[in-house]
């Protein structure tokens, strides 16, 4: 933790003792220069002369070995020191250095048992400090072949030597085969040591004097390469050390990191380097705990600077950098072992305050998920800081707090400073600690040996314990002993232990004496040796503080593993201490120190890390967010995700800043999120860290590990800091700052999150890495153990195991797993080779624990088998396995090999038809010749649809370049790669494309591809999308990548994981009239593309072609026929969903295969995809919809009954028909006629049969009735007489021309000739010939022809007849000869492109039926296209118009009906589903056509009820009467020369059948009137289906021959002949017969409903209140009557329903306010109304009669009591208690819903 602040006072007498020590340091430096400091039994000589200078101007400055270190240098320093004085233009340079007068003499080799010993005897030279020491023994001892050791001691006096607790004197025998040589010089004495292999040089002391004397010891070396890693503990902002004059002092202090060099915690001096790209690599370490400067500089020199002991080093050689460190750490001491749960998170905070506020962080983060082990607390819960106690105030119940953890699988750790208080307990009582320390006189002692010595820390005077001493050890034991009865901690953090002091020195202050203030300090923090610790001269059993201070934290952790040992007897439990020593690791762990919230801390928290792997103490890491300072959302953020990696993992921090803990940033932050995500994957990966730690323990290998560890081969390795490995095998890329410059070593490597394969290798990468994003990749041949994560290790250890196999590019893998019980200490372990062999087993729960399931990484081909087999069985099939061929995984579950038993896991593999993607899509199929020359490849397929002739999957025509992630998007240029761009596809390629992602919202995206350098035709169409993006990264739902190698664009669902989009597929294509692109589907289940009539809502993927392209085609399988709609939605198997549109109006066609996958094929324009990520079916819908327009909302006639025919004869038929409706009182709405009351099927004209047309119409519209006529685009250029619409059309030039003429197109389509006698015996096609006129097509574009359509309208209206709506027909556009009436178009390219798309006739050419692809129309911006661009558009562009002049003629809301539709079509129009057939497939087809428009966002549609062509027989009509009384648009309608099927043509029992059921619509009009105003507010479905709000319920993905209407009324009609019973799907709700109100007692089933010939299944769902009205003749009248409620109780006996009003007619209604809202609501026995908004009222259309209350249950009703107007009045009611339904009566108490009611019965 950070010290306390200092008051002002006491600054200015720290400042004030600072100038009087250097002054006083100064004058000892002066005199040591003339004089030893300290006399010694040596003698110093002093030579005449100095050594031999050098003369060349070219001498290597970077070889001078500094002789004045201690401060900068004079030249009469030098001289008396013997040196050679050059000064240099930089003071980093030494201007005085050694040269060869310095050192010592050899008196040579002589054998020892171990290996070599040699007197040494010193140069006579100058002094540098003084005291030296002129006779000295060297031994080398051969300790081992690759382990050299060489001490230089006093041979005459015995000087300090580290008491290692774990490296004990080595006694031999000398090791013979050696890898190395020691080659000893004798005059003067130089060492260096040789690696045998290659002769080089490794240490090489001939660069510098060896410097021996009391007080002073230096020595230098010469090392083999720049790249040297260790030595610490301090911040090096880089792993590899800077080799530019650097000085590193190495002193244990209490100094928390920052950028500067200071001495920090630990005192280690071992440094490993890397030799050469074969690994070899060696190491050097220094047994002496004094204080010294490491001096590094660039030749590269190291030069030691040591202020007391010997020198004593250790050689290492390794064949890698990982064996050095092995073998350092054989010496030291291999780390401990972990307990288990010291691997899960932490969290901690230095003053939580009280217990109260742990509790609160406990109780949230348990709250948010996060997985979280320990609870720490610091020194606030002490009582005044003292260790041992707990403030029983601010604290209380703290020992049942810690049970409360245990009981959640949680642990607690407390923290222990050392210094112990001298004062009493807060409530006057001894100190029982101090007391008891006191009498086994356990403390430090001042210079006397006897007086403890008093400093200050955090609970003010202190003593500090010796732990050199064993009574100190027993006594600390005890104490924790003892504490642990009161407060059951598991596990100790000791910090404060360099041991710190906040006086300087003691309470007395220090004496003046070589100790405290020796000849020569080390470049320590405060150039004091006792600055913020103890006096120097102080005593400890093992020696001086002098000498012994860089170990106290090494003996309280000796000691304090002892008092673990006692208070948890053969178990693991967890020591974390802040100073370290070498060999630390064997008690210890280490966590990096009191670091600050900054983005540099948290880099330089890797390198700390590494380097403490180099110590080994693997179990190391910082403190997550920074501990000083206030951290930020954003730094925490990605700290967490780093952290999660950290060995070991903890949150911590400082008092006084803001709080820290993951939970305190929200439930739902992105914080919370990513946090518990990257710990979902620690916790999850547990068994592989825990794994690498047992390896540590035995081997000493690093866990985690510097690049160049594994991958010494590539220099580039040797460098990379920002990154780190988890053992071999976990790649780990953390966000440091804003661009992630990532390198990728030389190995196969995969995505962990997606388990896909990443084309990187041996380069370096800008990664992509989203705020809730860090780097996480698997190395290819390693096998990682894994299980199944929970909040706590105690928990997670009880989960199924499993494994990640991982394959390199040999399809092989290896890696082993260690487990056992995670806290025995001296316990057998189990250790299991994962290549199936279990080596040892002596764990006991091994066979309870088992694996589960098996994750195989790098598949290339479809896995089509598995079989498995335990302990040598027979392999037999394992049916239970998934393989992603997007991400090549194989994911095996629902094994259980026992964790103790051997077990063998094989799977076959084979290139899967599916996966085969159509090279040849042409409309003549191809052959092996012609698919070879296109560049294909090739194969005969037996059976089923998958292509001979296909893409290679190498296929990648485009090079990615220049990506770049945006907040707000994703850009990249796709360049062609004409190398690789081989296959010959139609048209020509663009060489250059540009790639746009834009994230418009949380929810929906869009991604374009274009021509990057010339403009291309992008469609016109207005979509409701943001200026600028409006999404945040913290909440969008998706994440989008670019990817390479092949190119394609990536989208994922955060949620799940789930790739929704992967166009990472073989045939990307973007040629000029041939686009082509392929994506993978996340499951079998896609519904939309259209217009087509499929036989399911649901499309079939198993090799289907659909073409786009607006047709005058009756419905027909796979044929494409008016409108185009190329959007989907897709469900995704973890029970979300999302929809796609693809914005491109030329002609296309759309494969789906089996993969499952489409392509997309479309000959022009561009992409561009818009993607709606729901996530539920619903949601998604209204996405889509808010984006393309919410659907109109038509007036409250239109949803009455409709009737039209093509063929009435004259207006006397109409009447008839309308006489009979009447008659039959058969509710009727609106009447149409077809073209035939039009002179010769002219717009804008009557025939002289229907000459009083008019005045009928105007008759039925005063008694309720709507007219609706249709008009035809088509206008007739061969009229004789005039003709207004033409030659109008022609002065504002409105019709479509040849390109650059003034010429029209001409076409024929139903207007006759003039004068000419129609024979209505010859067929359609002859009379084309024979009487058809030449028709101009109006460009519906152009802003004059909306204005002369509106003008033919309005006088059509105002001089002719009167209508109400009008229905525009043939409008695809349709023709009757191909192209124009020569049936020969000017441009072939266009009209038979390089490409046509799987189109009915697509042999024809794109002009059959329609006009010529390039005939020209011009935008209303004045821009031409071409028809070939816009074909799609033409009855889309017309809708608008039409509308915009309707409602400009009635001055009322209206409704137009049009045949031909494109998205956003929905906001100005309906539908019907064109000229369908009189046949019991097209009465089944029209569910699913009804259910895909209101998809498309065109809620008002319908089928011409019993059909359209043929004649319809009886009880195909009375079925398709039932069900059209449920369609939105409802009319019957069929064509001339076919028997009458309106309701009263059949029989007096159709007539009767009709009218009940019609009346049952017009009973629930207000109920589906308001589900159209929420669908025109708010998007979404009308006619649902059952998915929409069943999505949980899987058997509802497939069903169609159902529907909803909104979200209460389900429709089972009967769809086949013969049947008087439907079997239908009944979700899971509560659902009530809507023909007798009774709760049918069915869920979640199929069930067969009884369906005789007069009745259609309906029913209500149970939850939901349905406004009703009672029916009457036509709307006018309906809307005068009673409303009623059907109020169907759900479970609880609640219920919610809603009622929008209007006038019903009135424009913009909605937009402008003009309605009345009412929300009902029942509560168990209480139905309340609340008035949501009051801006229409018309009383006399808002009564209220009566209300139905179904599933009230059983018990009687005694009363019933209404408030209104504040009034209780008492209605009459009826109860049928057996059919738990209540039926009141209102009809006379005048209620109106648009006023508080409250009914409630008892």
């Amino acid at each position: 933790m950070a010290r306390r602040k200092f008051s002002g006072l006491e600054i200015f007498l720290i400042v004030l003792f600072i100038i009087v020590t250097i002054i006083a340091i100064a004058l000892v430096i002066v005199l040591a220069t003339k004089t030893p400091a300290v006399e010694g039994k040596s003698t110093t000589a002093y030579p005449s002369g100095l050594g031999k200078c050098p003369t060349d101007p070219n001498e290597p400055v970077n070889e001078r070995i500094n002789c004045i270190p201690e401060q900068h240098p004079t030249q009469a320093q030098c001289a008396a020191r013997g040196c050679c004085w050059s000064p240099w233009n930089s003071t980093v340079i030494p201007w005085c250095f050694f040269v060869d007068n310095h050192g010592y003499n050899s008196e040579g080799l002589t054998t020892t048992d171990t290996g070599l010993e040699a007197k040494l005897s010193r140069i006579p030279s100058p002094t540098l400090f003084g005291g030296d020491i002129n006779n000295l023994l060297l031994t080398i001892q051969n300790q081992t072949p690759n382990r050299l050791r060489f001490k230089i001691t006093d041979p005459n006096n015995k000087r300090f030597e580290v008491p290692h607790q774990f490296v004990k004197e080595f006694n031999g025998p000398s090791s013979s085969e050696t890898l190395y040589n020691v080659q000893v010089t004798d005059n003067p004495f130089t060492l260096k040591v040789i690696r045998k292999s290659n002769n080089r040089i490794l240490f090489d002391t001939s660069v510098g004097p060896l410097v021996y004397s009391n007080q002073y010891l230096q020595i230098s070396t010469k090392l083999p390469s720049e790249y040297i890693y260790g030595i610490g503990e301090h911040i090096h902002k880089r792993f590899r050390h800077d080799l530019y004059w650097k000085t590193w002092p190495i002193f244990t202090r209490d100094e928390a990191p920052g950028n500067n060099n200071h001495n920090l915690y630990g005192h280690q001096t071992f440094f490993m380097g890397i030799e050469d790209t074969t690994g070899k690599s060696y190491g050097v370490f220094l047994m002496n705990s004094n204080a010294m400067e490491i001096f590094i500089q660039p030749t590269p020199i190291v030069t030691y600077r040591v202020t007391g002991g010997i020198l004593d080093f250790y050689v290492f050689l390794g064949d890698t950098p990982e064996q050095v460190v092995q073998q350092y750490q054989e010496l030291v001491g291999r780390p401990l072992m972990p307990a288990y749960w010291n691997l899960g998170f932490q969290l901690s905070r230095w003053n939580y305050n009280s217990l109260d506020v742990v509790k609160e962080v406990v109780r949230r983060n348990r709250e948010a998920g996060i997985p979280y082990d320990t609870q720490v607390t610091d020194i606030d819960y002490m009582e005044d800081k003292k260790d041992f106690t707990y403030d029983e105030a601010t604290f209380n119940g703290l020992p049942e707090f810690v049970q409360d953890l245990h009981n959640n699988g949680q642990k607690y750790v407390i923290i222990l400073d050392p210094a112990i208080s001298i004062n009493k307990r807060a409530n006057g009582a001894d100190y029982g600690t101090y007391v008891r320390g006191n009498e086994q006189n356990v403390w430090v002692n001042e210079s006397d040996g006897t007086t403890p010595l008093i400093g200050e820390v955090w609970p003010g005077l202190t003593v500090y314990p010796d732990f050199t001493g064993s009574q100190t050890i027993e006594w600390w034991a005890n104490e924790c002993s003892l504490f642990h009865q009161q407060v059951e901690y598991d596990g100790l953090w000791i910090d404060m232990n360099e041991v710190s002091s906040f006086i300087q020195g003691s309470l007395k202050g220090c004496a003046v004496n070589e100790l405290n203030y020796p000849p020569f300090t080390p470049s320590i923090l405060d150039q004091l040796m006792y600055s913020k610790t103890l006096c120097m001269d102080s005593v400890q059993s093992w020696g001086k503080q002098y000498d012994v201070h860089s170990l106290y934290g090494y003996s309280m952790a000796i000691a304090t593993e002892k008092a673990v040992e006692k208070v948890f007897p053969n178990k693991r439990s967890f020591i974390l201490t802040r100073s370290t020593f070498a060999g630390n690791g064997r008690h210890a762990n280490h966590w990096l120190g009191d670091n600050s919230a900054t983005w540099e801390q948290m880099e330089w928290s890797i390198t700390g890390m590494l380097e403490f792997g180099l110590f080994g103490m693997p179990l190391v890491g910082a403190d997550i967010c920074g501990f000083l300072f206030d951290t930020t959302e954003e730094l925490c953020r990605r700290w967490m995700q780093l952290g999660a990696f950290y060995p070991f993992s903890r949150n911590h921090n400082a008092e006084g800043y803001i709080e820290q803990d993951p939970a305190v940033f929200g439930q739902d932050s992105l914080l919370v999120k990513t946090s518990k995500h990257y710990l979902n994957i620690r916790y999850t990966l547990l068994p592989f860290l825990y794994t690498l730690l047992y390896k540590a323990h035995a081997f000493g290998e690093t866990v985690a590990r510097p690049f160049l560890f594994e991958f010494y081969e590539d220099t580039n390795s040797w460098i990379e800091d920002t990154q780190f490995l988890w053992g071999p095998a976990l790649l780990i890329t953390p966000v440091l700052k804003q661009v992630v410059s990532a390198y990728i070593p030389d190995a196969t490597w995969y995505d962990y999150e997606t388990g896909e394969k990443r084309p990187w290798r041996k380069q370096r990468i800008d990664m992509h890495l989203p705020a809730d994003k860090i780097g996480l990749h698997l190395r290819g041949g390693y096998i990682i153990p894994t299980q199944e994560p929970a909040v706590t290790t105690t928990a997670s250890r009880k989960n199924p195991l499993g494994l990640i196999i991982a394959l390199d590019e040999k399809l092989s893998a290896k890696g082993d797993f260690f487990w056992d019980d995670g806290e025995s200490k001296g316990k057998s372990q189990s250790d299991n080779s994962l290549v199936a062999t279990c080596t040892h087993s002596s764990y006991p729960d091994g066979t309870t624990l088992a694996f589960k399931t098996i994750k195989v990484l790098g598949l290339t081909e479809s896995v089509t088998e598995v079989t498995t087999g335990e302990n040598n069985q027979q392999m037999s099939p394992h049916n239970n396995f998934t393989y992603d061929p997007s991400s090549q995984v194989l994911l095996i579950t629902d094994l259980n090999f026992n964790l103790g038993k051997s077990f063998n896991v094989a799977w076959t593999q084979s290139f899967s038809e599916n996966e085969k993607f159509n090279c040849y899509p042409d409309f003549y199929e191809a052959n092996k010749e012609q698919c070879a020359q296109r560049g294909c490849t090739w194969q005969e397929v037996t059976s089923g649809g998958a292509p001979e002739c296909y893409f290679p999957r190498e296929y990648n025509p485009y090079l990615v370049t220049s990506t770049q992630y945006l907040p707000t998007g994703i850009t990249a240029t796709l360049q062609l790669n004409p190398t690789r761009a081989q296959i010959s596809l139609p048209s020509s390629p663009i060489s250059t494309l540009r790639v746009e992602v834009k994230y418009h919202k949380n929810e929906m995206l869009q991604f374009k591809i274009y021509d990057a350098n010339n403009k291309r035709y992008e469609v016109p169409v207005p979509l409701n999308i943001p200026d600028t993006p409006t999404s945040s990264y913290e909440n969008r739902l998706y994440d989008v990548e670019i990817k390479e190698n092949p190119f394609g664009i990536q989208v994922r669902r955060r949620s799940s994981g789930k790739l929704i989009w992967d166009s990472r597929l073989p045939g990307f294509a973007f040629n000029d009239q041939f686009i082509q692109i392929s994506s993978r589907l996340p499951s079998q289940y896609l519904y939309g593309f259209g217009e087509a009539e499929h036989t399911a809502f649901k499309r079939d993927l198993n090799w289907h072609t659909w073409g786009m392209f607006s047709r005058d085609q009756p419905p027909g399988y796979k044929f494409n026929s008016y409108g185009v709609h190329p959007y989907y939605m897709a469900l995704e198997d973890e029970g979300n969903a999302h929809g796609v549109l693809l914005l491109n109006s030329n002609a296309m066609d759309v494969t789906f295969q089996p993969t499952p996958a489409l392509t997309y094929r479309t000959i022009g324009g561009i992409l561009d995809f818009y993607m709606f990520l729901g996530p539920t079916p619903e949601v998604a819908t209204m996405q889509y919809h808010e984006v393309i327009g919410y659907p109109v909302m038509p007036p409250y006639w239109a949803l009455g009954f409709q009737l039209c025919r093509y063929g009435y004869r004259n207006t006397s038929e109409i009447e008839e028909l309308y006489n009979g409706m009447v008659a039959a009182q058969i509710p009727y709405d609106v009447q149409y006629t077809d073209i035939n009351y039009m002179e010769r099927q002219l717009d804008f004209t009557i025939g002289e049969n229907f000459r009083t047309l008019p005045q009928f119409v105007e008759k039925i519209r005063k008694e309720g009735m709507k007219y609706i006529i249709i008009l035809d685009p088509a206008i007739s250029g061969n009229e004789t007489k005039p003709y207004p619409a033409y030659s109008r059309g022609i002065e504002k030039d409105v019709f479509v021309k040849w390109p650059g003429t003034d010429d029209i197109c001409w076409a024929k389509v139903w207007p006759d000739l003039p004068n000419v006698t129609i024979d209505e015996t010859i067929t359609e096609d002859e009379a084309v010939n024979a009487s058809r006129a030449h028709v101009a097509f109006p460009d519906f574009f152009k802003n004059s022809t909306a204005e002369w359509w509106a003008r033919e309208i309005i006088d059509f209206y105002n001089d002719q007849m009167k209508f109400d709506g009008l229905w525009i027909d043939m409008n695809e556009p349709s023709s009757f000869v191909n192209g124009t009436t020569t049936n020969v178009c000017r441009n072939d390219k266009l009209n038979y492109p390089p490409y046509l798309p799987d189109l009915t006739k697509r042999y024809e050419g794109l002009h059959f039926r329609t006009m010529c692809m390039e005939t020209e129309q011009i935008l209303s911006d004045g821009s031409s296209v071409l028809h070939y661009d816009v074909h799609n558009l033409y009855g889309w562009s017309q809708i608008k118009p039409t509308l915009d002049a309707l409602q400009k003629t009635t001055g009322k809301r209206g409704i137009v009906i049009s045949r031909s539709t494109y998205p956003t079509a929905g906001r100005w129009g309906g539908h019907w589903l064109g000229d369908n057939y009189a046949n019991w497939d097209n009465l089944e087809n029209s569910v699913i056509g009804m259910l895909e428009f209101n998809l498309f966002g065109m809620s008002y549609v319908g089928a011409d009820i019993c059909g359209f062509f043929n004649n319809s027989e009886y009880q195909l009509c009375a079925r398709w009467m039932q069900l059209g009384a449920f369609y939105p648009y409802s009319r019957n309608h069929n064509i001339q020369f076919t028997i009458r099927q309106d309701p009263v043509s059949w029989n007096e029992t159709f007539a009767q059948m009709s009218k009940e059921i019609l009346n049952i619509r017009y009973t629930l009009l207000p109920y589906f009137y308001t589900q159209m105003y929420e669908n025109h507010a708010h998007g979404g479905t009308v006619i649902r289906p059952l998915m929409h709000e069943f999505f949980n319920e899987k058997k509802t993905w497939d069903i169609y021959r159902q529907f909803l209407w909104g979200p209460a009324f389900m429709v089972t009609p009967v769809l086949h002949p013969d049947q008087t019973s439907v079997t239908g799907y009944v979700p899971n709700a509560r659902w009530f017969d809507y023909h007798t109100g009774e709760d049918i007692g069915i869920r979640e089933q199929e069930y067969t409903f009884e369906a005789p010939f007069d009745t259609i299944n309906l029913h209500v769902r149970g939850g939901y209140i349905l406004p009703c009205q009672e029916p009457a003749q036509n709307t006018v009248l309906s809307r005068k009557n009673f409303m009623k409620l059907i109020v169907a109780a759900d479970d609880n006996h609640m219920a919610q329903g809603t009622l929008f009003w209007d006038d019903g007619e009135s424009i913009n209604s909605y937009e402008r306010d003009l309605y009345t809202l009412v929300q009902f609501n029942l509560n168990k026995t209480t139905l309340t109304n609340t008035v949501l908004k009051h801006g229409y009222i018309n009383k006399d259309e808002m009564r209220l009669g009566m209300i139905f209350v179904w599933g009230i249950g059983k018990t009687p009703v005694n009363e019933v009591k209404l408030t209104y107007n504040e009034n209780i009045l008492q209605p009459e009611f009826l109860q049928d208690a057996a059919k738990e339904i209540l039926h009141i009566k209102l009809q006379n108490f005048n209620i109106t819903v648009d006023e508080s009611i409250e009914i409630s019965w008892s």
